[in-house]
């Protein structure tokens, strides 16, 4: 098996020992979960503001994604995690701006206990590199 790790600047660096995305046997890329972190700063984004961290983590996806090659169209699986089931259907909306229900991929979406940096919100996805 083949394993290629890729990092991007236009997505927050790791906060922690792992990699922002690793592709294994240059198919399968695994993207480490995102969380609302402005990738200049480091700093979080958007407060408790749960809609304003979802476009932000969003596009740190998009940034890491694109950074192997991938988009959101190659994205097979996703798991969102909240801190608050209460926000489910505002983050489902914004996720629906870039998942449409035609192609959407598979998803889980759990409420954990505290995510990183008491986020509200953090996506993580498999993608098949084109």
């Amino acid at each position: 098996m083949t394993r290629e790790v890729f990092y991007t600047d236009q997505a927050p660096a790791p906060v922690g020992p792992y990699s922002q995305a690793i592709a294994a046997s240059g198919r399968m890329l695994f993207v480490s979960g995102q969380i609302a972190l402005d990738p200049a700063t480091g700093t979080m984004v958007g407060g408790d503001d749960v809609e304003v961290q979802t476009h932000q983590v969003l596009s740190n996806l998009k940034a890491v994604l694109a950074a192997a090659g991938a988009s959101f169209g190659d994205v097979v699986r996703t798991t969102v995690f909240l801190a608050d089931m209460e926000d489910f259907a505002r983050v489902n909306a914004i996720y629906a701006t870039v998942f449409d229900e035609a192609t959407a991929p598979a998803r889980a979406c759990v409420q954990a206990a505290r995510l990183p940096k008491d986020a509200k919100v953090e996506i993580d996805c498999i993608a098949v590199l084109p």
